[in-house]
């Protein structure tokens, strides 16, 4: 007989606020982890890192003629040979066109001026 007990049952508004109640939340939450996503894509500089590193093995080892640019997906990089406080040194520099995100990498150069 327990099993047969009268629940009382919820009105038809209380239903629908529930239901807007958990949509909003899961909307919420929708937009908050788009946002967090598009941060991490935007962030994520470790393929150009990776490409500038290959351009630094390349120079130590003579096989990147300076100056040296090049476009690379959306990053435009470029090599060239500078000199700082007397010490000649090389600029790497790699920019992202649409971002305008700017990495920078300087290695002391073999080659005299």
């Amino acid at each position: 007989m327990a099993l047969l007990k009268k629940i009382r049952a919820s009105t038809l508004m209380e239903t629908m606020v529930a239901t807007i109640l958990i949509v909003i939340i899961f909307m919420v939450a929708s937009l908050i982890m788009n946002s967090l996503m598009a941060a991490q894509v935007t962030a994520n500089t470790g393929n150009i890192s990776e490409r500038l590193h290959r351009l630094e093995y390349q120079y130590t080892h003579g096989l990147l003629q300076l100056p040296y640019q090049e476009d690379w997906n959306d990053w435009s990089i470029r090599a060239v040979l500078e000199k700082d406080v007397n010490v000649p040194v090389v600029r790497l520099e790699a920019t992202h066109k649409t971002s305008k995100k700017n990495l920078e990498s300087i290695l002391v150069a073999h080659d005299p001026f």
